[in-house]
């Protein structure tokens, strides 16, 4: 997977808006979709709490919109309940 200056320029904003609004939201990794190389998914937490989750997905989906309309990058936000094991 390439990622471009730009990409990452607009990846660090995506995740810089996120962390303001949906502090408890951490940052997991980029990676290219399984169904579209072209497409990348931003994975990161997701909060806790159910109507968060949805406020979240509802922000970056604007967010990501505007870049594929402004940028022609077609990004999204992966919200991932991540499982802790006790191995």
């Amino acid at each position: 997977m390439r990622i471009n200056f730009k990409q990452k320029e607009l990846i660090n904003e995506i995740i810089n808006m996120i962390k303001s609004k949906f502090p408890e939201v951490k940052f997991i990794d980029v990676t290219e979709s399984p169904e579209d190389s072209e497409s990348l998914w931003i994975n990161v937490t997701a909060p806790q709490n159910e109507s968060r989750e949805i406020e979240l997905r509802e922000f970056a989906s604007d967010k990501t919109t505007d870049i594929l309309v402004d940028y022609g990058y077609h990004m999204l936000v992966m919200p991932t309940h991540l499982r802790i094991s006790n191995c």
